[in-house]
């Protein structure tokens, strides 16, 4: 599903107003060094996987959930990446969000990527040598993942 029902019943309420929510991103790496990446139906770029955590959800439960939706693959959550606010974004439709997104790197269990919704176009393993063109935050995931450092990256004060 594109959009949480929990987001559709808030935006009966409170039209296109920004609304804040929890976001979830994952780099996932095998052993090939390679990261798992979708390609959006919305605008037709690569990303890492990423969704909304919905109410209830734990985190890293949700985004084993998101990646599997959205590829098929099935991950196991190693650590906690980053803890980043995001800049405000407006959709096409005149919705307004922020995103406080929780990036994690995980590890593929099994199962061969595949388009398993309608929010992306493609799903396909890339050589960490070969990415193709990424947003700076999601390159700043990705080396953040491969950092040696467990600490999650975020904002000091």
């Amino acid at each position: 599903m594109a959009t949480p029902k929990f987001i559709l019943d808030l935006r009966a309420k409170i039209g296109h107003d920004p609304l804040w929510l929890t976001g979830i991103s994952g780099v996932v790496l095998n052993d090939a060094e390679q990261v798992l990446l979708v390609r959006r139906a919305d605008d037709g770029r690569w990303t890492l996987v990423a969704g909304v955590l919905e109410p209830g959800e734990e985190p890293a439960a949700a985004l084993v959930r998101e990646i599997q939706e959205e590829t098929s693959v099935q991950v196991t959550v190693e650590r906690l990446v980053s803890v980043k606010t995001l800049r405000p974004h407006t959709y096409p439709n005149g919705d307004q969000v922020q995103y406080l997104d929780l990036c994690f790197r995980c590890r593929p269990l099994h199962g061969e990527p595949r388009v398993n919704d309608d929010e992306s176009l493609e799903v396909s393993w890339f050589p960490l040598s070969a990415l193709p063109a990424l947003s700076p935050q999601e390159q700043e995931s990705i080396a953040n993942a491969l950092s040696p450092d467990p600490m999650p990256v975020f904002a000091r004060t």
